[in-house]
C-alpha cells in the first residue's frame, strides 16, 4: 500500500476510535453519614410527651384571688381608654379600634362625636365625610362602610339603640364577640371579658388561663375569676398587659402578681 493511503487509513481509524462514546462505569453508592431517627420512623415516638413543652402548675384559688385582690387594691376603679359619650360612640369606637391604638382612636373620634354621636347624626354625616374625620385610623375605607352600615341597622332593627345581647351586637357590621364583649361590660356593667392582645398575652404567659385562641383565653378566665371581681377583671388585665407585662420586655421588677406568676423567665 502507498504510503499516503496507509496515513489516511490509519487517521480515519484514530478518529473512529477517538469519538466512540465511553463506556459509563456506575460508582458504587456513598454510604449514608446520616443517623437513622427512630421518631421519624415512628410517629407515635415523635408525639411523645418528651417532645412537649412541661405544662404549668396551675393556680389556685386562692392565688387567683390574692392576685385580683391586688389588682382591686392599686386601682379600684379602673376604666377603659377609649373616649366616649354613650353606648353608641361606644361601639363605633371599639369598631375603629381594630388593629388601631386606642389613642389613636381617641385623637380621630373627638371631633367626629362632637358631630355625631347617634346612629342618625353618623347616618346623616356619610360615609365621604366621615373618612375625613377617621382617615388616620388604619383601614379607615372599610370602617367607614362598617360604621354607617352598623348605624342604617341599628336604626332599622333595633329603634337607634345598642342592643343589650352578644348575639345581637355580633350581627352589626364590623363588631365581634371582643367588641361585644367590650360594650356589654362598659356600656351596661355585664360580667363579660374581652379578650385582646394584652389579655391574650397575659393569660397564657402567667399561666392564669393558657389557651391557644381568645375565645380559649376567655373561657378559662371565666373559670378561674371569682365573680366579685369579674365587672373590672377585664380591665385590669388590659391594663396590666399593656403598661406591666409588655410584650418584648416585660416589666417583672414592678409587677404586682411577679410571685404568682408561672412564667419561667420572669426576671425576678
Amino acid at each position: 500500500m502507498p504510503k499516503k493511503s496507509a496515513n489516511l487509513a490509519n487517521a480515519k481509524k484514530a478518529k473512529t476510535v477517538e469519538t466512540r462514546p465511553a463506556r459509563s462505569v456506575k460508582k458504587a453508592p456513598k454510604a449514608s453519614k446520616r443517623k437513622s431517627n427512630p421518631k421519624a420512623a415512628n410517629p407515635k415516638a415523635a408525639n411523645s410527651k418528651a417532645a412537649k413543652p412541661k405544662a404549668t402548675k396551675p393556680w389556685t384559688p386562692e392565688e387567683v384571688r390574692e392576685a385580683f385582690s391586688r389588682f382591686q387594691k392599686a386601682n379600684p376603679e379602673p376604666k377603659g381608654e377609649l373616649e366616649h359619650l354613650n353606648p353608641f360612640t361606644l361601639l363605633v369606637a371599639v369598631v375603629l379600634s381594630a388593629q388601631a391604638t386606642d389613642a389613636g382612636v381617641n385623637r380621630a373620634t373627638r371631633a367626629l362625636f362632637a358631630v355625631a354621636d347617634t346612629p342618625e347624626k353618623m347616618l346623616a354625616l356619610g360615609e365621604d365625610k366621615l373618612r375625613d374625620y377617621i382617615k388616620s385610623i388604619g383601614l379607615y375605607r372599610t370602617k367607614a362602610k362598617n360604621v354607617i352600615a352598623l348605624s342604617a341597622k341599628l336604626i332599622r332593627d333595633f329603634g337607634g339603640e345598642v342592643p343589650r345581647t352578644r348575639p345581637e351586637i355580633e350581627s352589626l357590621p364590623g363588631a365581634g364577640r371582643k367588641t361585644a364583649n367590650v360594650v356589654l361590660n362598659m356600656a351596661y356593667g355585664e360580667h363579660t371579658l374581652a379578650v385582646d392582645t394584652h389579655v391574650f398575652r397575659v393569660g397564657n404567659r402567667t399561666g392564669l388561663a393558657p389557651g391557644k385562641t381568645p375565645l380559649d383565653v376567655e373561657l378559662g378566665l371565666e373559670k378561674v375569676i371569682p365573680a366579685e371581681f369579674m365587672l373590672h377583671a377585664h380591665h385590669w388585665l388590659i391594663l396590666h398587659g399593656r403598661y406591666i407585662c409588655l410584650a418584648r420586655k416585660p416589666r417583672c421588677e414592678v409587677c404586682l402578681i411577679n410571685d404568682l406568676c408561672r412564667w419561667p423567665e420572669k426576671t425576678v
